[in-house]
């Protein structure tokens, strides 16, 4: 044997083990949810893009702690309603980490608390286009890079607003929520036959800086006493879920809204 068969075996060996390595893109990585589930995936032995959209160093710091868990990481600054940031996201990932395995498309906003008469056009298009069109852009992306591979896993954070409508706060989040239900059942049926499954967590309220964000930083707290379990949920325990549609355990999981919403 020369010692050129034995490097190129070795060689052949090391390739086989990175490209089964999983690398997974998480959209909105740098807080709340999205974080949580980065580092999550982290210790399940996942490498992540951290997609983020403005603070770059809390997105860096979530990256810092995925590397600290054993994984390898990449933040990258996407709006994912924008075509062209979306393809980028991905390109990075492939780049840095190797072929993508998964997608968990996190990223959403809400826009203030109020009733839709009250609700400006401008903010009606943002969370219609980052909810909803980002998804889309987002799952139609690693479809692509999925079907060839023939296998793949993307899940999809729903919300609990998509059957509850959420009246007097945001019910224009809350139709999206339902559409991303919508596509979730659809692309799972689309994509079954390609070995990709495709998943959706459904939180309900959960304790993050989004309320601050919407201008009502204590109602989570506050929604305690109309939640069976009496409290808000944590980040950590929606990461947990998408942890386990993620995995070889959730193999025969697909095309379902897994509702984590303390009984509403």
């Amino acid at each position: 044997m020369t010692v050129d068969a034995v490097t190129g075996s070795g060689g052949i060996k090391r390739q086989e083990a990175v490209m089964k390595r999983l690398v997974t893109v998480v959209t909105g990585g740098s807080r709340g949810i999205g974080a949580a589930v980065c580092r999550r995936l982290a210790a399940d032995g996942h490498d992540v893009a951290v997609g983020y959209v403005r603070d770059a160093d809390a997105a860096e710091a979530v990256a810092d702690g995925v590397r600290d868990a054993g994984g390898r990481a990449v933040a990258v600054r996407v709006d994912t309603s924008v075509e062209a940031d979306v393809e980028r996201l991905f390109a990075v990932a492939e780049d840095q980490l190797g072929p993508v395995t998964g997608l968990v498309n996190n990223a959403g906003v809400t826009g203030p608390l109020g009733r839709l008469a009250d609700t400006g056009t401008a903010d009606l298009r943002r969370v219609v286009e980052v909810n909803l069109l980002g998804a889309l852009l987002c799952a139609r992306r690693a479809a692509q890079l999925m079907t060839p591979c023939g296998s793949g896993v993307i899940v999809n954070i729903s919300s609990a607003a998509a059957t509850l409508g959420s009246p007097g706060d945001y019910v224009h989040y809350a139709a999206t929520k339902a559409a991303l239900d919508a596509l979730t059942v659809g692309l799972s049926k689309e994509l079954g036959p390609d070995g990709i499954r495709v998943n959706a967590v459904a939180p309900g309220m959960i304790d993050t800086e989004m309320h601050a964000a919407m201008g009502d930083p204590d109602r989570a707290r506050r929604a305690a006493a109309s939640i069976p379990l009496r409290r808000p949920g944590q980040a950590e325990e929606i990461a947990a879920a998408v942890s386990w549609l993620m995995s070889p355990e959730a193999s025969y999981a697909t095309g379902t809204v897994v509702r984590v919403a303390g009984g509403r």
